[in-house]
């Protein structure tokens, strides 16, 4: 969420960076709904300050034995009192106002964002490792198939299309990249993992901007909430960055506490609303797939350099699989809602002959941490900051067994297991009919 108060500075620089995201200007809207906040709230603050000067009146006009004056500014204090609580009324529903108004809006891109309308205008940061260029490698549902090890057919049976069910080496294979994933980050990157909820409330999904812009990409559930006397809405998580994010939730950290970095393995789970006809084969594009999320909670001032950390510690993960991918920065018409500057991770895959992302890594700013009421004090400051998140995929782990079955793909078939998941496989070195 952006700051009404900035806006009222610069109503300019929002318009523009709206322009660059393909929206419609929107300052003069929300300067004109905070106007009439502010003037009701004037307006209640006199009508409350009028009420204790009469009850103060009150007691001198029955000191002087003026009982009809007394009564007169009785009634007039029923009056200012009626008044003023239809007054907090309307003062909460307008503050309501500006503040779904705010909700609406996306984050500002950083300057050094690539401005252009979508994927097109993004730009290439690095190449790293040589690409296996063939025009006949089988894409990874073609390898999984004839292995016998990877059944969209059963997953259809079951749960419908965009579902997959593993079997055998092939189910070991996903698990030991998420635990090699794990192990990397929380050994060699300093992330503390966390196992966290997968059904979240309303609150936590607002927080880190999925509601209210996009309910239709996830899954809604009605369940009895433990904390509440009536039926509570609970949803399934789109990525691990909704719990580990309100992690922080309406806190006030020290500063000294800064940064903190934390690491979960989940399931995920999206509707994919908007992607019909799009991968619709195999597994790139399920409605529920396993992720290894990073999350960072820093000052305002380290979150730049934090945002080059998180994206170092993603790509160790391709560097270790020996994957071939590249880097790119997105522009300011394909980066997420939230997001103030996004770098993609995008993994060769032989059998699309093309990169395809496996990673996001976005730094927010204070964008969340204002929907989450997330702060900290730095030290000699009394008002506390809002802290700056920021958050990765660390990676996919569906997307690196992709990557993995078509770079590693033999002659005969079979898929040679990489070096470093080995141990995670009981030594098993290769993978076979």
């Amino acid at each position: 969420m952006l700051d009404i108060t900035w806006i009222r500075q610069d109503p300019q620089a929002l318009d523009r960076a709206l322009a660059d995201r393909g929206a419609e200007p929107a300052a003069q809207r929300l300067i004109d709904i905070d106007d009439e906040r502010r003037a009701h709230i004037r307006q209640l603050q006199e009508a409350q300050n009028a009420r204790n000067q009469a009850s103060k009146q009150i007691g001198k006009a029955k000191a002087s034995g003026d009982e009809a004056a007394a009564q007169n500014l009785i009634d007039e204090v029923a009056k200012l009192k009626s008044a003023i609580q239809e007054g907090e009324a309307l003062e909460r529903t307008l503050e309501e106002a500006l503040r779904t108004a705010l909700a609406e809006l996306p984050n500002v891109p950083l300057p050094d964002v690539p401005v252009g309308p979508d994927e097109t205008a993004n730009v290439e940061l690095r190449l790293v490792g040589d690409p296996v260029l063939s025009d006949s490698a089988p894409e990874h549902y073609e390898i999984g198939e004839a292995l016998g090890l990877m059944d969209f057919e059963s997953a259809a049976k079951l749960s419908g299309s965009r579902f997959v069910v593993l079997k055998g080496q092939l189910a070991r294979l996903e698990r030991a990249l998420g635990q090699f994933m794990l192990d990397l980050h929380t050994s060699e990157h300093g992330y503390t993992e966390v196992a966290p909820p997968i059904l979240v409330r309303d609150d936590a999904l607002f927080g880190t901007a999925q509601l209210p812009k996009f309910a239709e990409d996830s899954y809604a559930t009605a369940a009895v909430d433990d904390d509440e006397a009536s039926a509570a809405r609970l949803w399934l998580i789109p990525t691990a960055e909704v719990p580990l994010t309100n992690l922080v939730r309406e806190t006030i950290l020290d500063e000294s506490e800064l940064p903190l970095r934390f690491t979960a393995l989940t399931p995920c789970f999206r509707s994919e609303a908007g992607s019909a006809g799009r991968d619709t084969r195999g597994m790139l594009r399920q409605h529920q797939f396993n992720k290894v999320e990073l999350v960072s909670i820093t000052s305002q001032e380290a979150s730049l350099e934090e945002h080059e950390r998180m994206t170092a510690c993603a790509e160790t993960v391709l560097k270790k699989l020996e994957l071939p991918y590249r880097v790119v920065v997105l522009s300011t018409g394909d980066m997420g809602f939230a997001a103030r500057r996004t770098y993609d991770i995008e993994v060769w895959l032989p059998g699309q002959g093309a990169y395809r992302e496996i990673s996001s890594c976005s730094v927010c700013g204070d964008f969340q941490a204002r929907r989450m009421n997330a702060r900290y004090r730095a030290e000699g400051e009394k008002q506390p900051r809002f802290v700056h998140t920021l958050n990765g995929s660390g990676v996919a782990v569906g997307r690196a067994l992709i990557a993995v079955m078509e770079n590693y793909r033999n002659d005969d078939g079979s898929i040679t297991v990489p070096e470093v998941l080995r141990r995670y496989m009981g030594g098993m070195e290769r993978i076979g009919a």
